[in-house]
């Protein structure tokens, strides 16, 4: 008899112990699967608000993309800067200045635009040097949606 009492309260711990768990699992879950998430989305909404919606690029008013990431084919024409190759997700909307000057005869060629005012307008456009440390680069999206804005009369098949 004894030994049954102690069997029933051994079965009776173990379902105790597996509902603490499963609350435990639970309470888990909610925490760090819904509430936590809410809690920081809000967060950046109001403290980031421009870098928690991707920071979007405008062009005439108009939402054309991100400047953090652009799609390898969003500019494959001969006028625009293209992204760099090496890039393993095609995603990566930045390229090194060397590569920038690289372009700049193409797209000076293709759109009629000069050289020099191109040039100025990489220039204007460096990123990523703090002091001495990185190497510097320049943002494909940005810098295309420049030429875009300030040269509506070449790219006018792009603004449509």
């Amino acid at each position: 008899m004894e030994e049954a009492r102690s069997g029933e309260k051994k079965s009776g711990g173990a379902f105790r112990h597996l509902r603490r768990i499963t609350m435990l699992a639970v309470v888990s879950l909610l925490l760090c699967g819904l509430v936590f998430p809410l809690v920081v989305t809000g967060v950046s909404q109001v403290v980031f608000p421009y870098q928690a919606n991707g920071e979007l690029a405008h062009l005439n008013g108009h939402t054309v993309g991100s400047v953090v990431a652009v799609n390898a084919s969003d500019y494959t024409a001969p006028g625009f800067f293209h992204l760099r190759n090496d890039s393993a997700s095609g995603f990566d909307p930045d390229i090194t200045i060397q590569d920038a000057h690289s372009q700049i005869p193409r797209i000076s060629n293709a759109t009629g635009i000069p050289d020099s005012a191109i040039l100025t307008i990489v220039n204007q456009n460096v990123e990523g040097v703090w002091w001495v440390f990185g190497s510097p680069y320049m943002n494909v999206q940005k810098v295309n949606l420049i030429l875009i804005d300030q040269y509506p009369a070449v790219y006018s098949n792009y603004t449509g």
